[in-house]
């Protein structure tokens, strides 16, 4: 099976050569980068917006640690601070004592007395000589450690700012997102009205059908109304009316014979 692998890509290997050529490498990297470009843009913006916050955030651990370094530095200059305060101090004292023996020494005095005990010329001159070697090593000393504090201050200035740009580029990270999160929900905003504006559409068109409905009994009223307005044709000779006399005397004059029929049968 791995041998019909290997053959079968030996083969594709040598058509691409013989069909591109040297650009072979270009065509595959190309294919490559649209295949890609065609991945990240199928990805929805709500995730890739989702992401890049959670890499904001993923800044942090990155920020605490240095900040952590930050802090650990800014003890240790702290603490070459109170050194060389102290060293110069030490110095300072030192300084004094050696100037007093190098007058006694120079004095040209046998004995010299210092806290009350009493001492020879060569013993002031090797305790001169010892004490000046002593200030030069701690001179050299605090020469050494005044460069490191002035190395690790630059190194401590350079942490601090490196922290404020990283916390401001954070920041300016975040109102990014935060930017491109309110277009996205004005973008889906614009698309659920537009989605609207199709249901009143056909609001619009049941609308019409009412209106319409509307006209057409409107004029349906209007035809019975006319209707009635113009009965029929013009009457054009005037019916008899009756003579109250003449119905008055056929009334009665039934009656009267009605009677007189009935006396006729008694």
């Amino acid at each position: 099976m791995l041998k019909k692998i290997l053959i079968g890509s030996g083969v594709l290997l040598l058509t691409g050569m013989f069909f591109f050529g040297r650009d072979l490498v270009s065509y595959v990297r190309t294919s490559a980068g649209l295949a890609q470009e065609a991945v990240v843009d199928a990805v929805p913006l709500e995730f890739q917006i989702r992401r890049a916050r959670t890499m904001i955030d993923g800044l942090i651990p990155e920020i605490r640690k240095n900040m952590h370094a930050i802090a650990r530095e800014e003890v240790e200059v702290e603490r070459l601070d109170r050194q060389i305060a102290q060293m110069r101090e030490s110095l300072a004292s030192e300084k004094a004592a050696i100037a007093r023996l190098r007058d006694d020494a120079a004095s040209g005095k046998a004995k010299v007395m210092y806290a009350g005990r009493e001492y020879t010329s060569d013993q002031v001159r090797a305790d001169l000589a010892a004490r000046f070697e002593r200030y030069k090593v701690n001179e050299a000393t605090l020469a050494g450690m005044e460069q490191i504090h002035a190395a690790r201050t630059r190194t401590l200035q350079a942490a601090r700012e490196k922290m404020e740009g990283m916390l401001a580029a954070k920041r300016q990270l975040e109102v990014e997102v935060a930017n491109l999160t309110a277009r996205l929900e004005m973008i889906e905003a614009a698309q659920t009205a537009s989605s609207l504006q199709i249901d009143g559409s056909r609001l619009g068109r049941v609308r019409e059908l009412i209106t319409d409905l509307r006209t057409k009994l409107d004029v349906a009223e209007r035809m019975v109304a006319a209707e009635s307005q113009y009965p029929g044709e013009i009457p054009v000779e005037q019916a008899d009316k009756p003579d109250i006399v003449d119905e008055v005397t056929r009334y009665f004059s039934a009656d009267q014979a009605t009677l007189m029929s009935a006396n006729r049968r008694e």
